[in-house]
């Protein structure tokens, strides 16, 4: 119901502004907004029985008891009136897409031939993907796990399966043994970009919660050292590597000051994967669209400039940076990489490929955005291969 009401916010605080002669209390207003959002979605609860509820919730606290007859009369009101009070809002963007406006703009800008598809892909529920360790078993094997457990599943990558339905990693074949780990389509994209190397020494910045470590040393005998700022967040990339039986060096550290945890040994890899708006992962963490602000934007892209220009340094001649951030928005992306190439004759800008499931041609990859298809069905996310010439 949550994600739900972050799904519908703007029709339903559109349709709230009609409703009320004046703002309700927050509180009040929640239940208002989780009402018409429940309206709103496709019929899983009879109406009555959404309003009755409501009600009875706002009855059950003592500071909205005198409100409860509001509530009633406002929802009963939308379910009279809903086909014109949804009428009125076909000229509001913010309503009619459910996003902030400014966010909207800026799809329009940054992709003027799909910011449509976009902004629907981030109503859709979210893929369960799984990352096959190929340590302990290959893509193919595993799918006869799934089946022989009765769970349908296909191949979308070279070590990714789409679940057809989402289950409780409890219910996975060999999880808690470390065969198996969750992870979006266009997050293991990275692992294989990078293309590590048996014995070289890869830095992943940025590392917590630690998929990405995890899948670089799966698919390589890396010396691998992965660096977070939060602490809290590291514990999760160390319950990760235990639990696929994987070793790293872990350490607390801020990828834009390498003088406060760097030893002065050259990686010849090394995994960006910056801070960012997380704009390409919406469908997962509604929420994100409405706490995001504008002015947010420009202060993260400055961020992933500051890490990159720190990061070189670290970097052997000869050696590859992988920059990547779960973002849809061109600011995050293609400009910060384009910025910090431009004043660097020593940084050359790879070109990515990447074949897709089902077809015999590689496509070159650099921003992707959401896709459902079954055959690829991943979040938004960029990635950029950057050179250190020698």
């Amino acid at each position: 119901m949550a994600h739900g009401a972050m799904r519908r916010l703007g029709t339903a605080q559109a349709l709230a502004q009609r409703l009320n002669a004046r703002p309700p209390a927050p509180e009040l207003a929640a239940l208002q907004l989780l009402g018409l959002s429940e309206l709103l979605a496709p019929a899983r609860r009879h109406e009555a029985v959404v309003v009755d509820q409501l009600v009875s919730a706002a009855r059950s606290r003592p500071a909205l008891a005198p409100a409860a007859s509001f509530l009633n009369a406002t929802l009963r009101r939308f379910l009279r009136e809903r086909d014109a009070l949804l009428a009125a809002l076909a000229d509001d963007p913010q309503a009619r897409w459910n996003h902030p406006a400014w966010w909207i703009d800026q799809l329009r800008r940054d992709h003027p031939r799909h910011w449509e598809s976009v902004l629907a892909a981030a109503d859709e529920r979210p893929p369960m993907t799984l990352r096959v360790n190929r340590r302990r078993g290959s893509v193919a094997d595993y799918l006869a796990r799934l089946a022989e457990a009765g769970l349908a599943a296909t191949p979308i990558g070279p070590d990714a399966v789409l679940l057809a339905q989402p289950r409780e990693v409890t219910a996975l074949p060999g999880f808690a043994q470390g065969d198996v780990s969750v992870q979006d389509l266009a997050a293991q994209i990275a692992a294989v970009a990078l293309d590590p190397q048996p014995g070289e020494r890869v830095l992943d910045a940025c590392a917590a919660p630690g998929g990405k470590t995890a899948h670089l040393l799966e698919r390589a005998d890396c010396r691998l050292l992965a660096i977070d700022t939060d602490a809290s967040r590291l514990q999760r990339v160390h319950e990760n590597l235990q639990r696929l039986s994987l070793q790293a060096e872990v350490r607390q550290g801020d990828a834009s000051r390498p003088a406060d945890w760097w030893d002065g040994r050259p990686f010849q890899r090394i995994l960006l994967d910056a801070p960012c708006s997380a704009s390409g992962i919406v469908r997962r963490h509604p929420d994100i669209r409405w706490l995001r602000r504008r002015r947010d934007i420009a202060t993260l892209a400055e961020r992933q400039w500051q890490m990159l220009a720190a990061l070189w340094g670290l970097l052997e001649p000869g050696g590859t940076l992988l920059f990547a951030t779960c973002s849809v928005f061109r600011a995050e992306g293609e400009r910060v990489v384009e910025r910090f190439c431009a004043g660097r004759p020593d940084a050359q800008q790879q070109p990515l490929f990447w074949r897709w499931q089902g077809q015999t041609a590689a496509h070159r990859l650099s921003q992707l955005l959401p896709h459902a298809a079954a055959d690829r069905n991943h979040d938004g996310f960029f990635y950029a291969s950057i050179r250190k010439r020698q």
